[in-house]
């Protein structure tokens, strides 16, 4: 099973793209995406400093745009990528490239969006000094015991052995000052305190203008950060994206979703080697590429070829289907258990876990073609649980 993920703010170097831009194809698109953005992103690329691609303005239609563009040099029939791929997965802003990629929104709807996502949070880190600080290493308890008697927040839980804290500049100083034993802090070069609630203006901001746009279930299983849940309906993953602004990223429960799931190899896309770097660390025996330049690309195609294999998504239409959010075992409702019709947002049941207990719905309810589980049975992320028939349709 092939998962392909899209980093976070942060994995900008300076002059990454230009080896990117010599295909002209590829220079074509993003000028595009740029256009669509309105800002010059070729130059952002190619010729600023560390320092200016750091503005969280600049930074994140920087990311998307470049993401979404080598997909389509990866993939160049888009339709090839649904039946390869068995997930995707973004950090942080990563999820909007994630979401076009899945065809939950268009690449035009993410670059408005993030163009507006950067430059809310920019406003929003603007009113007080705040940052963020890799914490690696150390006991996981008392890193998070330290943060919460600093006030900080445990903005990115990233895995084994690396937590982000984010909080005002005069916090983390403190942090620094006695830091958790045996843990080694990194200042991380953004520009505040992302995903908490320091981010909490962005999100009416972004709120207001999701309601406008149109969304589609996604084509491939999509795992969000906010809990590593695997998320299929549409209105769902617009959502999180928008709240995750303001909320942790858990990509620690990412990694746990692909690991239940069967997961064996991950790709990452430009600007790479972040995440691979921590799937290294955190899914032992999972293979990882990161895609840096495009001479990598037909190496690339070849992992893809070895660990690709079609989702139930793609084999089953979308509408169709309503599938498990994570690993557990699977509870039918009273009010699906005997029905030929559901309405849309009836429950069909939960996952339960020893952690917690998820409830699903069928957002677009339909007739009840076929149950593909019992009530009790053990169920992976991404697994169909119900076929359903759209109303109506012959």
């Amino acid at each position: 099973m092939l998962v392909i993920v899209a980093p976070g703010q942060g994995a900008q170097t300076p002059g990454f793209l230009t080896p990117w831009l010599e295909d002209r194809t590829f220079a074509s698109r993003f000028e595009w995406l740029a256009t669509v953005a309105g800002i010059d992103l070729v130059h952002y690329g190619t010729e600023a400093d560390a320092e200016t691609i750091r503005d969280t303005r600049i930074a994140q239609p920087l990311l998307v745009a470049t993401g979404l563009v080598a997909a389509l040099e990866l993939f160049p029939h888009p339709a090839d990528a649904f039946s390869m791929i068995g997930g995707v997965a973004g950090h942080s802003v990563g999820e909007l490239t994630a979401a076009a990629g899945a065809r939950v929104i268009t690449a035009e709807q993410a670059m408005v969006l993030v163009r507006e996502r950067g430059n809310a949070m920019a406003e929003a880190a603007a009113a007080t000094p705040t940052g963020m600080t890799a914490i690696l290493g150390g006991d996981r308890d008392e890193v998070l015991e330290a943060l919460a008697g600093h006030g900080l927040t445990a903005a990115n839980d990233n895995g084994p052995g690396q937590i982000v804290a984010a909080g005002t500049l005069e916090q983390l100083e403190a942090l620094a000052a006695a830091p958790p034993a045996k843990a080694r802090l990194m200042p991380l070069s953004v520009a505040g305190a992302f995903h908490t609630e320091h981010m909490g203006p962005a999100v009416g901001r972004l709120a207001s203008l999701a309601r406008s746009v149109s969304v589609h279930d996604p084509r491939t299983p999509v795992i969000s950060n906010k809990d590593g849940q695997v998320v299929h309906d549409g209105q769902d993953v617009l959502a999180r994206i928008v709240g995750q602004i303001a909320n942790p990223v858990r990509w620690d429960l990412c990694l746990e979703t692909m690991a239940d799931a069967g997961v064996t190899g991950v790709l990452e896309m430009p600007p790479a080697g972040t995440l691979t770097g921590i799937a290294k660390r955190a899914l032992k025996g999972v293979e990882t590429f990161a895609l840096k330049t495009p001479d990598q690309l037909d190496d690339a195609r070849a992992f893809v070829q070895k660990h690709g294999e079609a989702s139930p998504i793609d084999t089953s239409p979308t509408w169709r289907m309503v599938v498990s959010p994570g690993k557990g075992t699977f509870h039918q409702s009273a009010e699906a258990a005997g029905t030929d019709v559901l309405a849309p947002g009836t429950p069909i049941g939960e996952v339960a876990t020893s952690r917690d207990r998820t409830r699903i719905v069928a957002a677009h309810g339909g007739q009840v073609v076929e149950w593909l589980v019992e009530d009790g049975d053990l169920v992976s992320p991404g697994q169909p649980l119900i076929r359903l028939h759209p109303e109506g349709s012959s």
